[in-house]
């Protein structure tokens, strides 16, 4: 994927917000070993940093350009990796963390219980995901793009959301031999100020896997019907979005 980290930045604050909820649940020990799958920008890494101290951190992102500006400090490094090759290395760690970077990796079932499987034991999981099957905003996207003429822009090719149910997680959860389990959804709403603030938010994220299969053009009028139906759903402003997101927490 491609990401425009100006564009991200944008709402750095909402996405703050669900950071500081997920990272209240982990227990805070000494020399933790950490890793974070899906680092963006490294800028939330570095307050994890801060808050576990004398532990050492490393991001992950294959995002180059996020990458560009991560900040630096003893015992903080960052990688070019996708989630996906990191995996692929056996080293285990005391706490994994990921704050909204998982519902861009398919196949929950067998994701999860990989991921736990490169815990310590007693390490802790803690992950934050958007509740894209739940959010307006990704269903009307969902819809659109199965819709002429983007259905045939895009060969019928569609980015559904794997993101499971809450239930299902505490199965996967409880199967891996978690413990302590801390798993909700919480709703972070979103106001307008301005008629075209929810397709700002959204454009940063569930927007950039279709601009990357589109030309300049075909993208153009996606987003002009994008904005055209959010703008009939959420028709006044101020108006509140109701975005919903998953915590995940357990020790295994």
């Amino acid at each position: 994927m491609t990401w425009d980290p100006k564009k991200y930045d944008e709402f750095k604050t909402e996405r703050s917000k669900p950071f500081d909820d997920l990272v209240s649940h982990i227990v805070v020990e000494p020399n933790l070993k950490i890793i974070d799958l899906g680092c963006g920008t490294g800028e939330l890494t570095k307050r994890l940093y801060d808050k576990l101290s004398n532990s050492s951190v490393l991001g992950i992102d294959n995002s180059a350009e996020m990458l560009a500006k991560a900040p630096t400090a003893k015992n903080l490094t960052f990688r070019e990796l996708t989630i996906l090759e990191q995996l692929k290395d056996e080293t285990k760690w005391d706490v994994i963390f990921s704050n909204a970077a998982l519902q861009w990796i398919d196949n929950h079932g067998e994701l999860f219980p990989k991921i736990i499987s490169r815990l310590n034991p007693g390490g802790q999981l803690a992950v934050q995901m958007p509740q894209q099957n739940e959010n307006i905003l990704n269903r009307i996207l969902l819809n659109l793009v199965q819709e002429e003429p983007f259905a045939s822009y895009l060969n019928n090719w569609t980015r559904p959301s794997p993101v499971l149910t809450l239930d299902e997680y505490a199965k996967i959860f409880f199967e891996n031999g978690g413990k302590d389990l801390v798993i909700y959804e919480k709703v972070y709403p979103q106001i307008s100020k301005s008629e075209n603030d929810f397709f700002d938010f959204i454009s940063g994220s569930a927007l950039t896997v279709y601009e990357e299969r589109l030309n300049k053009e075909q993208f153009e009028k996606l987003s002009i019907e994008f904005k055209s139906r959010i703008n009939k759903y959420f028709p006044v402003v101020p108006s509140i979005y109701a975005f919903r997101r998953l915590i995940l927490y357990a020790r295994f």
